[in-house]
């Protein structure tokens, strides 16, 4: 981008890290419009509850199916050139299916995900947003969504895994890790601010962003 900050951007992270306020304010600073995720939209949520099987895979592939719509859709204008900040990567729809789905609904799964998957744009760069299970129970318990409320501790640490393992794997495009259990991206200083100008200078491969540390 002209900018010096890269075109597409994902922003990535368990429930509680902070991934769709982040994509929003990155999206305002720069000027591009944000692609978040419309959970509120799935019809299933209302049954799902983690630990029941009851609406899981239906769930699951509203969620597959809705990102890449949207992410094809997104490619097919000329808006995709201008920059985009999302607040999902279709790889990692897969964690929450592993966390929730029985063994043949998961291979069920993988077949659909592995023949609809293709081509998708890489980002030019992924931000995985990390939190300790303690600040993400806190921050659900005050700020999630109705069905984001049912889910417990032990559910937010499963999923919190899957994601420290596939981002441990992640090579695809260049990545940005953010440890977000300390720090504060809702004001428009301080750490907001630190990361804007980091993002403006980033080299590629694997980055750690740390504010504090010289």
């Amino acid at each position: 981008m002209a900018d010096g900050t890269p075109g597409y951007i994902v922003v990535e992270g368990p429930v509680g890290a902070g991934k769709s306020a982040l994509a929003e304010r990155l999206a305002a600073a720069f000027g591009r419009e944000p692609l978040l995720e419309r959970a509120t939209q799935n019809p299933f949520l209302s049954k799902f509850h983690p630990g029941q099987d009851t609406a899981a895979l239906a769930s699951q592939l509203y969620f597959l199916l809705e990102h890449i719509g949207q992410v094809r859709a997104l490619r097919q204008t000329d808006l995709f050139e201008a920059g985009r900040i999302a607040d999902f990567l279709v790889d990692t729809d897969r964690l929450f299916a592993e966390a929730v789905l029985s063994a043949d609904e998961l291979n069920l799964y993988h077949q659909v995900h592995d023949s609809l998957a293709i081509e998708l744009p890489t980002p030019d760069l992924v931000i995985y947003l990390q939190a300790s299970v303690e600040a993400l129970s806190r921050r659900v318990r005050a700020y999630g969504k109705g069905y984001e409320k049912r889910t417990g501790a032990d559910y937010l640490k499963k999923i919190s895994d899957l994601y420290v393992d596939f981002f441990y794997h992640y090579d695809a495009a260049p990545l940005l890790i953010i440890n977000t259990t300390e720090l504060d991206f809702s004001a428009d200083y301080g750490d907001f601010a630190a990361l804007l100008d980091y993002l403006k200078d980033l080299s590629p491969g694997r980055r750690y962003f740390n504010p504090g540390e010289p």
